[in-house]
């Protein structure tokens, strides 16, 4: 008797350009919730805010935000956080972007060459199975669960509440969703 492999539920919008100009919400989760990028710290003056106190393999997954930040000129990430057990992003995607040439003048970016190749309808998945590519190898061993979440942002109103959202986790890690999710799959 063969044994039925598990139906995977389809995680992108179904009919949606992901290599258009938009601002996306990316989560990427360390493989079966374990605290692996760091952990939550309070400092010991009066006015400390909780920080994420990176561990070796959350100092790794930062050196590679950093670095594809800077490889990718269609791609902008606004806004990162690093959790023990996940990394959200906020990043833009910008397929046409103007660029001042040696004389001054304005290129536009599709005219010539570049290290990247051109936004195919895969800008979003490749960005991030680049980056977990690249941080598994630094690792040594797969870090990251195989699935991602995504969420277009819509308009300034959600870009704003993304940010803040990203900027307060630290702080809210208590109430996170992914806060103790190891205990909560026992």
């Amino acid at each position: 008797m063969e044994k039925e492999l598990p139906v995977r539920k389809k995680i992108r919008l179904e009919g949606y350009d992901y290599s258009q100009d938009g601002y996306y919400h990316i989560t990427i989760c360390v493989e079966n919730g374990l605290e692996m990028l760091g952990k939550v710290d309070v400092g010991d003056g009066v006015l400390d805010v909780p920080f994420v106190k990176l561990s070796e393999y959350g100092i790794i997954a930062e050196k590679r935000i950093t670095a594809l930040n800077e490889h990718y000129e269609h791609i902008s990430i606004q806004k990162y956080v690093i959790m023990p057990n996940h990394i959200h992003i906020l990043l833009s995607v910008l397929n046409n972007p103007v660029r001042k040439g040696k004389d001054g003048t304005s290129q536009n970016e599709k005219s010539g060459t570049s290290r990247t190749p051109s936004p195919t309808n895969a800008v979003i998945p490749s960005f991030v199975s680049t980056l977990k590519r690249f941080i598994h190898k630094d690792c040594g061993f797969i870090l990251f669960q195989r699935a991602y979440h995504d969420r277009i942002i819509r308009d300034k109103t959600e870009y704003y509440q993304k940010c803040s959202y990203i900027e307060q986790n630290p702080v809210k890690w208590a109430e996170d969703e992914y806060h103790n999710l190891q205990e909560n799959l026992k």
